[in-house]
C-alpha cells in the first residue's frame, strides 16, 4: 500500500478536475464493495473490473465481497449497518435501493435513508422477445394478439416485483392489454419457458436472450431504451412501435452508508467514475448492450427518488403485496 503521502498525491491527481474536498477524505483502509448478487454476473464484474481501475489510480486495494440472499437485502444490511467511512461500499441492481421495500414485509432497513447514493454506474435496457414460431413479428402485432386473447397468453420473469415482471406490468398499462404471469425460479429458466413455447412473450436483459435470437430460437420484437442497440439494429424501440414514453432498463449503482462525509463520497465518486470512462472498461459492457453512466452523488439520489416511487405505482397497479 502507498505512504499516505503517495496516496494523498494520486488522489489529489485524480481529482484535480472535479472539485472535490481534500484527498485526505479517501478511505485509509482497504475498499470493500459488497455484491449482493452471484460470482460471474454483471454487477459483480461491474464491481472488479471498475474496482481494479482505482486500486491502479490510487494504490487502495479494493475488494469484491458477494453476499447472496433475500433479493439483495442481506447484501444491503450488510452496508447500510457498516461504519460510514467509505470503507465499504454497495454495487447492487436497482432493485434492493428502490423495489424491494413493496416486496418485503420485513425490510432490515430502510433504503430510503439507509444510505449515501454515490452514482449511477450502468443502464441496461431490456429486450422484449417471443418464441420463434410466434404469431407476432412485430410489436404491435404482439399488442394485437395480446388483446384477440384477453387474459390467455403468458409472460415470464425471474420472480414478482423483478424488474421484468414489472416492465411488462407497464406494457400492460400502456397498452390496455391483460396477460397472465408465471414467475421462475432464475432468469434462465424465465427465458427458457418462452424458447419452448410455455410462455408467449418476456422482457430481458440483452445478454441472456440474445445467444437465443441469434440462434433463430426467439425472435425479438422491440427493445425498451431511448434507441436502437448495435446488437439488434434492425429492432425498433418500444417508442417506434408507437408507445411513446416508455422506457425499461436493469440499472446498476453504487451507494455508501448513510452518513457517510460528503467529501469521501465526493472521492469515491470521481474514482468510480473515472473507470467507467476507460475504453477497456466500456467495452466489455458495450458488448452486452450497457450503457456506462458515472454521473453525480445528487443526480443518482434524485434517480433512486424517481425509481422508488415508479416501482410503488407500478406493483401497486399490479396488485403485488409484500410478503
Amino acid at each position: 500500500m502507498p505512504s499516505l503521502t503517495r496516496r494523498a498525491l494520486l488522489v489529489a491527481a485524480l481529482l484535480a478536475v472535479t472539485g472535490a474536498a481534500q484527498a485526505q477524505a479517501w478511505p485509509t483502509k482497504p475498499i470493500k464493495i459488497i455484491v449482493p448478487f452471484g460470482a460471474g454476473g454483471i454487477v459483480d464484474t461491474l464491481a472488479r473490473t471498475t474496482g481494479t481501475k482505482v486500486t491502479a489510480y490510487t494504490g487502495q486495494p479494493v475488494i469484491v465481497e458477494n453476499r447472496l440472499g433475500a433479493g439483495g437485502n442481506i447484501g444491503g444490511e450488510a452496508v447500510a449497518k457498516a461504519d460510514p467511512d467509505g470503507h465499504t461500499l454497495l454495487l447492487t441492481a436497482g432493485n434492493v435501493l428502490a423495489a424491494n421495500q413493496y416486496l418485503y414485509l420485513q425490510m432490515p432497513f430502510d433504503a430510503a435513508t439507509a444510505f449515501a447514493p454515490v452514482s449511477l454506474l450502468a443502464d441496461m435496457p431490456l429486450a422484449l422477445a417471443v418464441p420463434a414460431d410466434s404469431p407476432a413479428k412485430d410489436l404491435a402485432e404482439l399488442i394485437a394478439y395480446a388483446k384477440r386473447e384477453h387474459g390467455k397468453l403468458f409472460y415470464s420473469s425471474p420472480g414478482v416485483g423483478t424488474s421484468i415482471h414489472l416492465a411488462v406490468e407497464s406494457l400492460q398499462q400502456a397498452t390496455g392489454t391483460s396477460m397472465q404471469h408465471v414467475a421462475y425460479k432464475g432468469a434462465l429458466e424465465a427465458v427458457t419457458a418462452v424458447v419452448t413455447s410455455q410462455a408467449n412473450m418476456i422482457f430481458a436483459d440483452l445478454p441472456l436472450v440474445l445467444p437465443q435470437i441469434r440462434a433463430g430460437k426467439l425472435r425479438a420484437v422491440a427493445v425498451a431504451g431511448n434507441a436502437r442497440i448495435p446488437q439488434l439494429p434492425d429492432t425498433p424501440t418500444i417508442a417506434e412501435g408507437g408507445i411513446k414514453g416508455f422506457g425499461a432498463s436493469s440499472w446498476f449503482g453504487m451507494a455508501a452508508p448513510a452518513k457517510t462525509p460528503r467529501a469521501t463520497v465526493d472521492l469515491i465518486n470521481a474514482a468510480f467514475v473515472r473507470a467507467l470512462r476507460e475504453p477497456d472498461v466500456q467495452k466489455p459492457f458495450l458488448d452486452l448492450g450497457a450503457k456506462l453512466v458515472g454521473n453525480s452523488p445528487d443526480q443518482f439520489a434524485a434517480f433512486v427518488v424517481q425509481e422508488r416511487e415508479r416501482y410503488g405505482a407500478l406493483t401497486k397497479a399490479a396488485g403485488i403485496k409484500p410478503q
